[in-house]
């Protein structure tokens, strides 16, 4: 049973006997928790925590949890007051520019929920506790929290020493990028939504990859953009619809993965590398670079390519990465990197939004990339990506071998579905649900009309392979009744 489910659990009955108690009446005391539901000290404090939240229950240090006083009825009570004139104030747009403004997170929270208890999770865009450096980030936070001035105001540009470690990774060994060029952010996905506001104005176009990452969509429609999709291949975006887009639309943004592209996972070829950049330059644009699965690789990857930021010398190029993917979802740090006015453009968006990252948070990740441990759990995650690859191919030609996988990346955690015409996307989806197996529809992965019906499955968040192999099952179940035959 995964940690999640046990403290839900063990909430919900701690919930329906607090009617034994009344109100100010001291609970068992947490040891006697522990010991009569056989769970972990944690999880006892994190099932409190959530009754705490719920206002049922106080804590008091050294004292114990009680039940929570009753809430006077005149104050439990809510006016249900007449929200409806926001409808108006939420979508009028004096400007005439009539960009829409609502925001589809379902792709999102697809990588983001955790499903029910007893669900697999074949959906998520995190790497599981198992395959984490929890260890190595506690030991890295700990030692950040006694570092001199680790809780003082940072650089609002980021530390020095933290930048010029991204400025290695991104920039190589040739140096290509310095430590001057790099902001550090709170994560990929902060840095993409920089990046657009800084890039862009309300109401313009911005190219992105079709299919191409839900987050990156939502982030261009919150900033009131317009994205425009240019198909991908098994070798990245095509030079050629990338070229008759920007002619045709005016955008003068390009967002792309070029290495493991999500959801495809594909691998931006060299020869389009260099027309995707002539692209660019030919219509003075920015190619936006969300390097985001770079650490991710699999063993049998070989050699990598560079960053597209580090073969620019003309600052076409805007990078994004981050330690994210490849650590802990909580460990939200990553970086911009570019060159020349643009820079300035970019720091000021930031400082705008969020002043600077925690230095806490910045000292830790520097600890963390800094210790030996940090390579060896980049060659057990390789590893272990590998290996989880294979399960899932494999079980995928067992038991669903009308549904054959055009493409397997050696990189990244997922894997692109093509379904057969007429599949209903979303019927399949409530069905694997049903079935016990959480997958995420191709829908949200498409900027404009969906060409064909797609799933995307990831093998990295479920708890072990044996998880991957059952969930497979159960997704054929689903796909019985759903996908036509």
């Amino acid at each position: 049973m995964s940690e999640r489910s046990s403290v839900a659990e063990l909430a919900a009955s701690l919930r329906g006997e607090l009617d034994r108690y009344s109100p100010g009446e001291k609970l068992p005391s947490s040891r006697s928790l522990v010991e009569r539901f056989r769970v972990s000290p944690v999880t006892v404090s994190r099932a409190l925590g959530a009754l705490v939240a719920e206002g049922l229950v106080v804590t008091r240090p050294g004292a114990g949890a009680f039940r929570a006083e009753a809430v006077p009825a005149h104050t439990a009570l809510r006016t249900a007051g007449d929200t409806s004139w926001q409808e108006v104030a939420l979508s009028a747009d004096p400007s005439g520019d009539q960009v829409p403004r609502s925001v589809d997170i379902s792709g999102v929270l697809a990588t983001l929920d955790s499903p029910p208890a007893g669900v697999i999770e074949l959906n998520g865009g995190y790497l599981p506790p198992s395959l984490q450096p929890e260890r190595a980030l506690s030991a890295a936070l700990a030692r950040a929290g006694r570092r001199p001035g680790a809780w003082g105001r940072p650089p609002v540009d980021g530390v020095a020493e933290l930048r010029g470690w991204f400025a290695r990774e991104i920039g190589g060994p040739g140096g290509a990028v310095a430590a001057n060029d790099v902001l550090i952010t709170a994560g990929g996905q902060s840095a993409l939504t920089t990046a657009l506001r800084a890039l862009a104005p309300p109401g313009a176009a911005v190219l992105v990859e079709s299919p191409t990452y839900p987050g990156m969509l939502a982030a261009a429609r919150a900033s009131g953009l317009r994205p425009v999709p240019v198909p991908v291949d098994t070798d990245g975006v095509r030079p050629d619809l990338l070229a008759d887009a920007f002619r045709a639309s005016g955008a003068r943004v390009f967002v792309c993965q070029p290495l493991f592209q999500n959801p495809t996972g594909a691998v931006l070829a060299g020869d389009r590398r260099r027309e995707v950049l002539r692209a660019a330059r030919e219509a003075g644009a920015f190619v936006v670079e969300d390097d985001f699965a770079r650490h991710l690789a699999h063993e049998d990857a070989g050699p990598l390519p560079a960053a597209l930021r580090a073969e620019d010398p003309d600052g076409v190029v805007v990078h994004v990465c981050s330690l994210t993917k490849a650590a802990s979802a909580s460990m939200r740090v990553g970086a911009l990197a570019a060159r020349g006015p643009v820079l300035e453009r970019l720091r000021a968006v930031q400082i705008v939004d969020s002043f600077f990252v925690p230095r806490p948070l910045q000292e830790a990740a520097l600890e963390l990339v800094g210790a030996p441990a940090w390579p060896r759990h980049l060659r057990a995650v390789a590893a272990a990506l590998h290996a989880r690859r294979e399960v899932m191919c494999a079980a995928m030609a067992r038991e669903l071998p009308g549904l054959p996988l055009a493409h397997a990346p050696r990189g990244g955690y997922h894997l692109w579905l093509r379904l057969p015409d007429g599949t209903d996307e979303t019927t399949l989806v409530t069905a694997a649900l049903r079935a016990g197996v959480a997958v995420a529809p191709g829908r949200p992965y498409f900027a404009a009309e969906v060409p064909a019906p797609h799933l995307r499955l990831t093998f990295a968040p479920a708890a072990a392979e044996g998880d991957i192999v059952e969930g497979v099952r159960r997704l054929r179940v689903a796909c019985e009744d759903v996908v036509p035959g």
